[in-house]
């Protein structure tokens, strides 16, 4: 094989051996495994019907029988049945014995459910809707006007002045996605490159692979290799996601999540590149495989910045960060989901993402080359930048 093309060669052993390791093959598959748990578990809890029964005297039936008639128009999955008891008594043994999910009765300030433990969420939900319906009509009726005229001026929204409400909530949900599969799929592989590194260099490997191809061709098919590994297995993870969420509650979000999607994916492969290119030379650094947590510290620092940066920074913070590498791998994606950033300030932060990303991995292959040789002990950056090859 020609030299030029050798990178090709040392890529395909990457990727040959990570895809026959099983490590790699089984965390994949239980992270499959957990991803399909909780989409499925959403959307049958989702679906499910439920059915609650109420406890009611002769006092509180009439009212009980308001509740159980407006539960199919308040939540078509919920089903409410009447328990009719003697008095107060026997409705608190028909809770604590099971007999009934919750009591209904009237107190002096209105009405209250009674459970056992606690009451279910669906079930005050609609009880406090049909109940407060059937009070206002009551109390309409008698002031001689109507339940309209009474909530007259009443209502509350909310709405926010820069960008879309809806699409901020989406942003924040899909940004937290993105941080943390940023977050761990540039900790898991590079740290998988940076002992690579290591464990060549620390069996002297290296030394005869230095005779037969260029460093630097070592270095760009071991980036490559990551890249792709790491790219592929995005892809695998966002698929599942796409389809497990089509069957719940943010099934007819997709659509507009789509072209956010492809701008992360986009953004993912530079700014995963030059994290990539950091713990190669932090394997480089190392001569043993217990220096690699020393001389990865600075890159797993910076990494720790950019998810917790991604997380809580509000404002103009995240405007800033969004055009800085590498943070903008992770921002200008989730400011693009959330409507706060044009198609073509994405461009942008994407061409200085990568040009940095570029310089990154010239400064990493010349450090690279220099302390990979240097088998006396851990370095610092400083000495194998000054290195002799």
């Amino acid at each position: 094989m020609k030299t030029t093309n050798a990178w090709t060669l040392v890529a395909k052993r990457e990727l040959s051996v990570r895809l026959r390791d099983k490590t790699f093959i089984g965390s994949t598959l239980l992270s499959l495994v957990i991803l399909i748990a909780v989409f499925g578990f959403q959307a049958w809890n989702a679906n499910k019907a439920s059915t609650y029964d109420l406890a009611v005297t002769s006092q509180s039936q009439q009212m009980g029988q308001v509740v159980a008639d407006a539960a199919p128009g308040i939540d078509d999955k919920v089903t409410i049945t009447l328990v009719d008891v003697a008095d107060d008594e026997a409705a608190e043994a028909a809770v604590m014995d099971d007999s009934a999910d919750a009591w209904l009765h009237q107190t002096d300030d209105g009405w209250q459910l009674v459970g056992k433990t606690e009451v279910s969420s669906s079930l005050q939900d609609i009880s406090t809707q049909s109940i407060s319906t059937a009070v206002l009509t009551a109390n309409a009726d008698e002031a001689g006007t109507d339940v309209a005229a009474l909530q007259k001026g009443t209502a509350v929204t909310t709405d926010i002045l820069d960008g879309d409400a809806e699409q901020q909530g989406i942003a924040k949900a899909v940004g937290f996605g993105m941080a943390i599969l940023f977050y761990m799929s540039a900790a898991i592989f590079g740290m998988y490159l940076a002992m690579s590194v290591t464990e060549e260099k620390q069996s002297r490997i290296v030394e005869i692979i230095a005779t037969s191809i260029p460093l630097r061709h070592l270095l760009f098919g071991k980036l490559i290799a990551a890249v792709a590994l790491a790219v592929g297995q995005l892809l695998l993870y966002a698929a599942v996601a796409i389809v497990g969420a089509s069957f719940t509650d943010w099934g007819d979000m997709l659509p507009g999540l789509t072209s956010g999607l492809i701008w992360f994916v986009v953004f993912f492969i530079a700014g995963f590149t030059m994290i990539a290119a950091l713990y190669a030379v932090s394997g480089a650094l190392a001569s043993r495989q217990e220096d690699i947590q020393s001389t990865s510290f600075p890159v797993t620092m910076l990494l720790m910045v950019m998810f917790f940066g991604a997380m809580f920074a509000t404002g103009p913070v995240v405007t800033v960060l969004s055009w800085i590498p590498p943070f903008s791998a992770i921002l200008q994606p989730m400011r693009l989901v959330s409507g706060e950033a044009q198609w073509w300030e994405a461009l942008i932060s994407l061409g200085i993402l990568a040009a940095v990303t570029v310089g990154v991995i010239l400064v990493a292959e010349r450090i690279y080359r220099r302390a990979l040789m240097q088998t006396g002990g851990k370095l610092s950056y400083k000495d194998a930048w000054n290195a002799e090859l």
